[in-house]
């Protein structure tokens, strides 16, 4: 953007016959020779007072400049240039002599938020923080301490392993939606999935198939749209690190489990399907102990396999885990379940089978996004027993987050057990079809602390996975305002949520969306989000 000025008595700035040089305060001119003070000078107008004022003051607070010019600089000198040339037509502080309505848009955008605001809508930004060593500390960020002093304020190390970790959902979303389509006759065992983290590598594609189904004549009124209502669909995949560089960062051998969240029409049929059942019938309960019951509709999705065509998700990740560490054995490793939504809910009984059903399991933690209530408190109880780790990370505004249930929140059940209710609770958690209870450790964000969401963002938005991912990535601590360095891009999160942007950044990112396109030849909507601090 280029600005024109046109200052009153333009003559007395006359590079020819004027030379200004910081020789001490007042500033003073050499004119032919003599030294003369401005102030002297009898300017025509008050605004050529003011400029000079302020172009007075400005000089006062830098060095005096060295008059032999500098030929060759270096790229650290030349950025210094920048940064002072920036500096000084800050302090001039011309936007007081614009119209109104160019002080207006001044005002609500300064070149120094354009540019941060382009430097957060190119996808391939140039600024990559730098990955920590975590292998003293591994088992302190997979949860071993349930992440006590993690959180608030949120750790850097810890916000970019869970910016990763939602990275390995999105790439899940993206295969999905790449090829939503399951054939009916053979299914695929393996799918291309395009990792975020090239030091992974997928071992295993995941399905979940429901127990219900669809009339064949609706394939047959809408067979564009057959994905929509098949059984089975992908919905995951298994991952290992094999970068050695990259295990001796983190101090083991990570396997990751990655599930996407809902985006069939069975799969929504399953999620309302939210009668609490138990879990493994025939199961023993201690004496006094909660029998751990599930969302039927979850329950279903997990255990269910599609005629020995495709096996259940529950068979599928039991059995590649146990591969995985068989093939490994005498490794330190670490099992990471990683979901959004459905995903999430997903994500609890996949790791409530590995603690119980695989032998010497190695240490499992669960990093859920926006995902709702699975069980009840004998479930939360059963997963805290067999320690597994779950870390919730939660919007305020998103409402998934607070179903199914139809009781009292956890903060309220705590309350109440303290005041000596804890027998009543007991009863109704025993035989009430509809007793949640969340799981695990809760770190929460809020839409409204970002700078470029609206306050009043719809439902969708609050539980989009990247605005989760965009909330995450600005959160310093619950009383701090957003991240001021946060780089993560903002691409996906405005080609996606655009009506939900506030209106500013809306039609500043459409022509910076659009020059970044052009400079860099790529397509925004494809592309994976950039690393993150």
């Amino acid at each position: 953007m280029q600005i024109g000025i046109t200052l009153p008595n333009s003559h007395l700035f006359q590079p020819k016959e004027v030379k200004l040089k910081c020789n001490g305060f007042p500033l003073n001119a050499s004119v032919n020779g003599q030294s003369v003070n401005l102030k002297t000078l009898s300017p025509s107008t008050e605004m050529t007072k003011k400029h000079i004022a302020n172009l007075e003051k400005l000089l006062q607070k830098t060095n005096p400049v060295d008059s032999n010019p500098v030929i060759q600089q270096s790229c650290n000198n030349r950025s210094t240039l920048e940064n002072k040339r920036r500096n000084l037509l800050e302090g001039l502080n011309l936007a007081n002599i614009w119209p109104d309505e160019m002080r207006k848009a001044a005002e609500e955008m300064s070149p120094r938020h354009l540019n941060r605001l382009k430097r957060l809508l190119s996808s391939k930004s140039i600024e990559f923080s730098p990955r920590n060593n975590l292998a003293s500390r591994w088992k302190e960020y997979h949860g071993s301490n349930n992440w006590l002093g993690l959180l608030d304020p949120l750790d850097e190390n810890l916000r970019r392993e869970l910016v990763r970790y939602g990275e390995f959902i999105q790439a899940a979303y993206h295969c999905f939606h790449s090829d939503p389509a399951t054939s009916a006759e053979e299914v695929l065992p393996e799918r291309h999935v395009a990792l975020p983290d090239r030091s992974y590598k997928v071992t295993k594609s995941l399905y979940a198939t429901s127990s219900i189904g669809l009339p064949k004549w609706v394939d047959d009124v809408a067979p564009d749209l057959g994905w929509m209502t098949q059984r089975s669909s992908w919905i995951g995949y298994v991952a290992v690190c094999e970068d050695r560089n990259e295990i001796r960062r983190m101090g083991r051998r990570d396997v990751v489990i990655a599930l996407r969240g809902t985006a069939t029409c069975l799969e929504w049929a399953e999620n309302f399907r939210d009668l609490l059942v138990e879990q493994n019938v025939g199961d023993d309960c201690a004496a006094g102990a909660v029998q751990s019951k599930v969302e039927c509709g979850f329950l279903s999705l997990y255990k269910t396999s599609d005629d020995h065509r495709v096996p259940s998700l529950a068979e599928s990740v039991v059995n590649e885990v146990q591969r995985l560490i068989e093939q490994y054995k005498g490794e330190p490793l670490s099992i990471t379940i990683t979901g959004h939504s459905l995903g999430a809910a997903l994500a609890l009984l996949v790791a409530d089978d590995l603690s119980t059903c695989v032998p010497n399991a190695p240490p499992v933690a669960v990093f859920s996004f926006g995902g709702p209530r699975v069980g009840n408190r004998g479930f939360a109880d059963r997963l805290n027993d067999n320690n597994v780790k779950v870390l919730r990370i939660v919007n305020n505004q998103d409402v998934i987050t607070r179903v199914p249930g139809m009781f009292v929140s956890e903060e309220l059940d705590k309350k109440l057990r303290e005041s000596g209710a804890a027998r009543v609770l007991d009863m109704l958690d025993c035989r009430m079809p509809w007793a949640y209870s969340h799981v695990g450790t809760e770190f929460r964000v809020d839409t409204k602390m970002s700078p470029f969401l609206k306050p009043n963002a719809d439902v969708a938005c609050c539980h989009d996975l990247e605005a989760y991912l965009h909330l995450v990535d600005g959160f310093t601590a619950s009383n701090c305002p957003f991240r001021p360095n946060a780089k993560r891009s903002l691409v996906r999160l405005l080609n996606e949520q655009r009506s939900n942007f506030k209106r500013l950044y809306t039609s500043k990112g459409k022509s910076l969306t659009i020059n970044l396109d052009r400079e860099h030849n790529f397509s925004t909507s494809s592309c994976l989000p950039s690393p993150s601090s």
